[in-house]
């Protein structure tokens, strides 16, 4: 089995200078190779190629035979590093919490320890009958996030 660390060093050469990143890579037994990147502004397909060309020129098939797939993180997939959670700040997020409640909220901002989230609940205000809607901001320590999402509305 290829080594993935290995892979990702090779990536990571290649990328630096630009503002694309590795997100993850894996390997299967069968040495099937997926490697993630994505980029603070898009990743486009023949960035890809690219980086699939420059990572099989450093390793040896003779040596071990492998499949190679590298591919962007897509819209709606969900995040794997802190710099992603970073490129979100501002924007909608889908947060599933280990709890099972899940979130659709704006990421205010994310920081080695977790991620702070805006967003409308009703709640009981002083002095009125019906509960209000009130804007709450309450921060998550990522031991408690599941999973996030960018929050794609098409409406």
């Amino acid at each position: 089995m290829t080594d993935t660390k290995k892979i990702i060093e090779a990536a990571e050469r290649h990328l630096e200078g630009t503002d694309l990143f590795v997100v993850e890579c894996t390997s299967t037994p069968g040495n099937d190779i997926e490697l993630t990147i994505d980029s603070d502004t898009s990743v486009g397909i023949d960035a890809c190629a690219e980086l699939s060309r420059a990572i099989e020129a450093e390793l040896d098939r003779e040596e071990e035979d492998f499949s190679l797939t590298v591919m962007s993180a897509g819209i709606g997939s969900e995040l794997r590093s802190l710099r992603q959670y970073r490129k979100l700040v501002g924007r909608p997020a889908e947060v599933l919490l280990t709890n099972g409640v899940k979130i659709l909220a704006k990421l205010d901002e994310a920081t080695e320890e977790g991620i702070t989230l805006s967003y409308e609940e009703k709640q009981a205000v002083e002095g009125k009958k019906k509960k209000q809607l009130v804007t709450v901001t309450r921060t998550y320590p990522f031991s408690e996030v599941k999973w996030t999402k960018e929050w794609l509305d098409f409406k």
